[in-house]
């Protein structure tokens, strides 16, 4: 008598935790450790209760074990702070400005040779550069008119201009004009000393 009144009130207790452990608000599921062994139904006569479920090896009920789906949920603290992100592009310095510098424009500039007395009168060559390179080259005060003035316009057509032999050639070595000898050496000697002057 005495073994089934502790019984009663083993089992009484032990439905009472259940109730407490399992249905209260909050409460997580019982583990093997919160059920005692001895809160398992027994009968009166000390054997399990026949509609009981049989004890584990830890004594308590497939129901009050903890369920292997159940996952723990990750709550968000309230004082995360998100993360920063970090590139992992490396980066690159800004493209330098592009810097335009054009070459300087050669300058153009006039140098005009002495004035050389010759056989049928005077003449002075002026030549036009732009930096080192002839590109214009005329003769100056030569003779008008006459035989001397056809010498001196035959010489003017071979030798001038910025399709003329100066040009071409670049220097003071020209071919002589045929019938204007003395017109040709003097055209020839002051564009030299033009020349040395540039």
């Amino acid at each position: 008598m005495r073994r089934a009144l502790i019984a009663i009130t083993g089992l009484a207790a032990g439905t009472t935790a259940l109730v407490v452990l399992k249905g209260g608000p909050g409460a997580g599921q019982a583990t093997a450790g919160d059920v005692p062994a001895a809160s398992a139904p027994v009968a009166p006569g000390g054997s399990p209760a026949p509609d009981a479920p049989p004890p584990t090896a830890a004594g308590v009920t497939p129901s009050a074990a903890p369920s292997t789906s159940a996952k723990p949920s990750a709550k968000p603290s309230a004082d995360r702070t998100p993360a920063t992100r970090t590139s992992t592009r490396p980066r690159t310095a800004p493209a330098a400005p592009k810097t335009t510098t054009k070459a300087p424009k050669p300058t153009t500039r006039t140098v005009t040779g002495p004035t050389v007395t010759y056989r049928y009168g005077s003449l002075r060559v002026q030549i036009t550069l732009s930096g080192s390179r002839i590109v214009d080259a005329t003769g100056l005060d030569m003779p008008v008119g006459g035989q001397e003035g056809q010498r001196a316009d035959d010489v003017q057509a071979r030798y001038s201009g910025s399709s003329g032999e100066v040009v071409a050639k670049q220097s003071a070595n020209l071919n002589t004009v045929s019938g204007a000898t003395y017109t040709s050496t003097a055209y020839k000697q002051s564009l030299q000393s033009a020349l040395d002057k540039a």
